[in-house]
């Protein structure tokens, strides 16, 4: 019998910062400077678990450890949970549709 879909996208709001960083800054030309800068991950964990992990630097981003502020589940929550394969590929699909509202996005 197959489990169930356990793997959740989520996206962190991520401080100003942030935007000290070049390599951040690089990978976000057409930035909106009105909206925020965002973190966008998946995981197999539920997100408030995985940005606790984030944030005591359990397996976590630089830029979140760093400069995660909070979740921001009205972003991400009405894809969760999903399949491994169809949440590897909603974490990229999310990305690049934020980054093309403006916002300055990381994803890795």
């Amino acid at each position: 019998m197959p489990k169930a879909p356990h793997h959740h996208v989520y996206v962190i709001e991520l401080d100003e910062a942030v935007l000290k960083d070049k390599i951040f800054i690089t990978a976000n030309p057409a930035r909106h400077p009105e909206l925020s800068c965002l973190y966008v991950g998946m995981t197999g964990l539920t997100p408030a678990k995985r940005f606790k992990n984030h944030q005591a630097g359990h397996k976590s981003n630089k830029y979140v450890r760093k400069f995660g502020k909070q979740l921001l589940p009205s972003l991400y929550e009405y894809y969760n949970p999903m399949t491994y394969p169809r949440a590897l590929a909603k974490e990229k699909e999310l990305a690049e549709e934020l980054r093309a509202q403006g916002y300055a996005v990381w994803q890795h």
